[in-house]
């Protein structure tokens, strides 16, 4: 469920910034007015792409995802396209330019520079720590469970894809793989980035054929070419990229063909962790719903045994995190008694 959950997660955040889906008022969300696209509108391009690359993906062409999105990148810069995620007064983000542009040619080369702001900024807050212990608790704890949540989802789901399980279903080398997260995030933070953590999106290169190692590091190879060609890796439209979310998207929901749909015990448990992820755009929360759910039910059930110490711990945790006494989880209702 959360490999479905993760897919489902990719797929509305591509969709939406493909230019396929909009927020509405009455609805949440709704289809983006179509009646207005044309050959040179993001939507339309992007969709076209998406076809591309699954028909690639189906003959077995090694790089479909790759030659998708330079394919939208060209066309999109030849005909000046729209991209709908980044018009502002349209609703969208606003992140970039709200036209596909051709990279200056005197912009694709130079360094990006290092984030000097927020650089070392962590040990500089720390001696105001003490003028507010108890929000400094709450926030320490909010990012605590975040990361760990969306890492164990994340890796477990691309280890599953990737077919990376013993036989009892647990994750091969899962104690190097968190320690590699873990040390990632604490010198990312260090040196002022937003956190470094398993991104879903290397199911990207699992979809591709990557098994070991030497992907990530080709990956991280590429990565750090950023920091000299971000004039060109910019100038990529926002609808050419979003294309690969939403097939990857759909290449996990096969994972939801591995759940028992027949035993009622798991069915709500493993539903609300799937559709919670798109629904509340975050990964953490539909794994935490799921498994308080998960507990709850059992405990109804009367099968006190089959949760387990850690399952407890886990859905008591959580239950704190998210509910407590007013507007106030029980963490900051503790804390702002105790502290």
């Amino acid at each position: 469920a959360t490999g479905a959950g993760i897919g489902m997660f990719l797929a509305i955040i591509g969709l939406r910034e493909m230019g396929w889906i909009q927020d509405d008022g009455a609805t949440l969300v709704n289809l983006a007015t179509t009646e207005s696209f044309g050959y040179d509108h993001g939507a339309v391009i992007s969709m076209v792409a998406l076809v591309a690359i699954t028909v690639m993906m189906a003959k077995g062409i090694k790089g479909a995802i790759i030659y998708g999105i330079l394919g939208a990148s060209l066309y999109g810069w030849a005909v000046g396209a729209y991209d709908p995620y980044n018009d502002f007064a349209a609703g969208g983000a606003g992140w970039g330019s709200s036209t596909a542009e051709w990279p200056e040619m005197g912009e694709i080369v130079g360094f990006v520079g290092l984030p000097e702001e927020s650089m070392g900024a962590a040990f500089n807050a720390l001696g105001d720590v003490g003028d507010d212990l108890a929000g400094f608790m709450l926030v320490m704890i909010a990012f605590l469970f975040v990361d760990i949540f969306d890492t164990a989802g994340t890796l477990y789901s691309v280890g599953r894809q990737a077919g990376d399980l013993d036989e009892d279903g647990n994750l091969i080398d899962s104690e190097e793989a968190f320690m590699s997260d873990a040390a990632a995030t604490i010198v990312g933070a260090a040196l002022g980035t937003s956190t470094t953590t398993t991104y879903i999106e290397s199911a990207a290169g699992v979809e591709e054929g990557g098994r070991t190692g030497l992907t990530a590091v080709v990956v991280g190879i590429l990565m750090l070419s950023g920091l000299f060609l971000s004039g060109l890796f910019q100038a990529i439209p926002t609808f050419a990229m979003a294309c690969a979310l939403v097939v990857i998207g759909a290449m996990m929901m096969k994972q939801a063909t591995e759940i028992n749909w027949d035993d009622k015990e798991v069915v709500l448990p493993a539903f609300l962790t799937m559709v919670l992820m798109p629904f509340t755009y975050s990964i953490a929360d539909g794994i935490a719903w799921g498994v308080i759910s998960y507990v709850l039910i059992k405990i109804g059930m009367g099968k006190f045994e089959e949760p387990g110490p850690i399952m407890y711990g886990i859905a008591i945790f959580m239950t704190m995190f998210y509910l407590g006494p007013g507007d106030m989880s029980t963490f900051g209702w503790i804390f702002d008694k105790v502290l």
